[in-house]
């Protein structure tokens, strides 16, 4: 089969298509024939050593995947040849075929394609977990997102008007605002390039007070980092949470006095780490999202789909934050 490789600690530029062994289907394991698989931020960051975990060399970046099953491993049950499924791998999916654990694959609806449905978890499972357990999002709430035309964000804006909060978007461009609006926002906000010195972020403090309203941001959704975050914390509400989901624009340095006066939480949005800590409501939650995405709650955006040989491309895309919405890798069929 093909796999698409890193081989060397690099940028997407390292990664090499090779043809490699099938891999076979142990005991306890299925066997997927992966159709396309999403490309989010830790595929920037694991290729390049950067990331909470290091996998050994040779090893194949992409952690969602959808596909059908293959093979069917000794003692599993509940999953047969045939079934459409799609599943979190961690890294490992940019390939043509993948084994993995039957207890973390789950069916995809009837009708939603395998570019949509390797687009859910990361993103949409992200999201769901960050706004209700990490920042009990609750009906009436105002979120801010940074970074709210990302897939990560776009799937913040859907779930926060779905669970019935006032939606302010932070982006780069207007042209990042216009899909933003299009996925729901009630206002956008378009923040200049960092880095910002003081009077610039004292600027972006206002911009966000000013779109949050008088009382502020009762939740933050912070998927950028570096200097944005500050002017973010100065907006938020009594009491509010803050969320760290990503740092894409580096890692913050907060000014903790802020949170004393704000009364505020500061919250980490480590998704990775809840799927395996707390597996049966990772699970609920799976299930809650493929039914909205049945109902057509929620739709992931695809804003461009890439070869298995140009995986690299769509890395590097998403390394540049050129990236709206999600990108996909597919396989042939």
């Amino acid at each position: 089969m093909k796999a698409l490789l890193s081989k060397e600690v690099g940028g997407p530029e390292t990664l090499v298509l090779e043809e490699i062994d099938d891999p076979v289907a142990g005991k306890g394991q299925v066997l997927i024939a992966v159709k396309a698989c999403a490309i989010n931020f830790p595929d920037t960051l694991i290729i390049r050593d950067m990331y909470q975990f290091k996998p050994p060399r040779p090893f194949s970046p992409g952690g969602e995947i959808a596909g059908v099953i293959e093979a069917v491993g000794e003692g599993v049950e509940g999953w047969e040849v045939g079934d459409r499924v799609l599943a979190p791998v961690g890294n490992g999916g940019l390939v043509e075929k993948i084994v993995t654990d039957p207890m973390r694959i789950f069916n995809i609806p009837e009708g939603v394609s395998f570019e949509s449905a390797a687009s859910l978890l990361m993103t949409y499972g992200t999201t769901i977990h960050g706004l209700k357990d990490r920042g009990h999002i609750k009906e009436g709430d105002t979120l801010l997102i940074l970074g709210a035309a990302g897939g990560v964000g776009l799937s913040a804006i859907e779930l926060g008007k779905a669970y019935g909060a006032k939606v302010i978007a932070a982006v780069s461009s207007e042209e990042k605002a216009a899909v933003a609006k299009e996925a729901g926002a009630d206002e956008t906000v378009v923040y200049p390039r960092a880095p910002f010195d003081k009077d610039t972020s004292k600027a972006l403090a206002g911009a966000f007070k000013a779109a949050c309203g008088p009382d502020g941001a009762n939740i933050v959704y912070d998927i950028v980092g570096g200097d944005y975050s500050e002017p973010a914390v100065r907006s938020i509400a009594w009491e509010g949470r803050f969320l760290v989901v990503g740092f894409p624009a580096g890692i913050a340095k907060l000014p903790l006095n802020l949170t004393l006066l704000k009364s505020c939480d500061v919250c980490g949005v480590f998704w990775g780490a809840f799927t395996a800590r707390e597996p049966v409501k990772f699970r609920a939650q799976v299930e809650e999202l493929l039914q909205m995405l049945k109902d057509g709650t929620i739709n992931p955006r695809i804003s461009e789909t890439f070869p298995l040989e140009n995986g690299g491309e769509a890395i590097a895309k998403l390394e540049r934050r050129e990236a709206i919405g999600k990108l996909v890798v597919t396989m042939d069929a």
